[in-house]
């Protein structure tokens, strides 16, 4: 949700066309809650595949995370291709990497083929060192990755710094498979597209109730209306509430605050990440950066546990922003936002399945624009033919986080305590 003290959205989405009023007593074949990206990719390939959908959203489209993330299109997990294989077994294993490695290219395969009204770069992602441990990471991440024949390239010092314009990095890892998008375009022309294939999309419908009767799905929202369905997708993420018992508990939501400065002047803009790419650093708690179509730099970073309140809540990112760039000290901040995303205990997507025909999707880990763009072609595949094959993570119980009410408190002190080891390490 954004703050009170900006509007961070520069360009107001155009997804009023797209809304249309909940028919009461509807019966489809897949009702989705939730209009972000996961949402909306598997309402739009279920329909494809001949499926009869209803989108129910309790807000608007790109009111979340999905509109609001940092336009960061990786490829990949947090883990890399050895861990995974190591942890899920050599066909688990393997099917999982090349999933992650192709996520990317389902998000900017999309916007070509179906022509979506989105501005974009695709020069590629840098993950950032400012210490020797995160380049000696970087050389096995990019190792095992370059065995697979992925385009990444070793960066030293001098090529950061020329292709960043950063100061502080002693070298880094350029995954050119990645690229930046204006995620808001990016959700808004997904839910258009979608409409055109004959989904419905029906705001301001927050779902309050779903029960299963003789196996069909009745979903009753906060205005009363009612709908059936065959399947049904929970697709809230960081927003999942008690819809269904237990499943809140197995994420720790996060604030992801960003700011976004004053278009930069072209004397900067030429220095700034001339090539356009995306970087995240290595910092335990990171800061990631882009520049936007129409010419900001735009930075963001974890923030406070709580609602922000006033405009000092960003004061830790316009830091960060003046040690990287230092020549930006007369540059105005003119927006500052916020989303909330979800994080599991191991840092993975989890898929849930706690009765036949209910499904749940949580966790993006950073890289939700490609991967959950890529997961919801699979999820509506597993929907339509019933092959659990087509899905790249295996079904799990939900496991709800022993002493959930006390682990934001906890994640607030290990924050804490990291933004103090990194401020060391500078």
């Amino acid at each position: 949700m954004a703050t009170a003290f900006s509007d961070p959205i520069w360009r107001k989405p155009h997804t009023a066309s797209t809304f249309q009023s909940l028919p009461n007593g509807e019966r489809v074949d897949l009702a989705i809650v939730g209009g972000g990206i996961m949402g909306l990719s598997t309402a739009l390939h279920a329909a494809r595949l001949g499926l009869s959908v209803q989108v129910l959203d309790a807000g608007e489209i790109g009111q979340g995370a999905s509109g609001l993330n940092g336009g960061q299109v990786i490829p990949g997990l947090k883990y890399d291709p050895e861990w995974l294989l190591e942890h899920f077994g050599p066909e688990r294993g393997e099917a999982l990497v090349n999933f992650a490695a192709s996520t990317a290219d389902a998000v900017f395969e999309l916007i070509r083929d179906e022509k979506l009204a989105v501005p974009f770069v695709r020069n590629g992602w840098i993950q950032a060192a400012h210490t020797e441990a995160a380049l000696k990471s970087a050389v096995n991440r990019d190792r095992q990755w370059r065995a697979r024949g992925a385009d990444v390239q070793l960066l030293n010092a001098a090529e950061i710094a020329a292709r960043t314009g950063a100061q502080g990095y002693l070298g880094g890892w350029l995954d050119r498979r990645a690229g930046v998008i204006d995620p808001l375009a990016y959700t808004s022309e997904l839910a258009r597209v979608a409409a055109a294939a004959g989904v419905r999309i029906a705001g301001g419908e927050k779902v309050v109730r779903l029960t299963n009767a003789a196996g069909v799905w009745r979903i009753l929202t906060g205005n009363g209306l009612e709908l059936q369905a065959k399947a049904v997708v929970l697709a809230t993420n960081a927003y999942t509430d008690g819809l269904i018992p237990g499943l809140a508990q197995t994420i720790v939501p996060l604030h992801s605050f960003q700011i976004a400065t004053a278009p930069l002047p072209p004397n900067l803009a030429a220095t700034i990440l001339p090539e356009g790419q995306a970087v995240s650093d290595s910092r335990r708690i990171l800061v990631y950066y882009r520049k936007s179509a129409d010419g900001r730099l735009v930075l963001g970073g974890r923030g406070r546990m709580a609602l922000p309140t006033s405009a000092s809540d960003w004061a830790h990112l316009e830091r960060a922003l003046r040690r990287l760039y230092p020549m930006l000290s007369g540059v105005a901040i003119e927006k500052r936002w916020f989303g909330r995303v979800a994080m599991t205990p191991d840092h993975l997507p989890h898929i849930h399945e706690p009765e036949q025909g209910l499904l749940a999707v949580v966790g993006c880990q950073g890289r939700g624009v490609g991967l959950m763009t890529a997961l919801g072609e699979r999820i509506a595949g597993y929907l339509q033919s019933g092959d659990v094959r087509q899905l790249p993570f295996p079904v799990s119980p939900i496991r709800p986080i022993p002493f959930h009410a006390f682990r934001q408190v906890g994640v607030a002190a290990t924050i804490a305590w990291y933004r103090l080891l990194d401020a060391l390490e500078r």
